[in-house]
């Protein structure tokens, strides 16, 4: 099972139901890690703006 590198919790997912580029978080510290290799899996930690980023870019193409 994976661990949480933040807190060292078990991450509640399963390893062979993600994919890259996938956001997973830690139910015990709420950090957001995204999801860089999956064999062997290696997480990252997710930024501060991550998500406002993406949706900026969205706003920009609707525009």
């Amino acid at each position: 099972m994976p661990i949480c590198p933040e807190c060292e919790s078990v991450l509640d997912f399963d390893e062979e139901e993600v994919d890259e580029g996938d956001v997973v978080v830690c139910d015990e510290c709420g950090t957001e890690f995204e999801i860089v290799a999956t064999d062997p899996l290696e997480l990252s930690k997710v930024e501060e703006g991550y998500e406002d980023e993406d949706e900026e870019v969205e706003d920009e193409e609707e525009e």
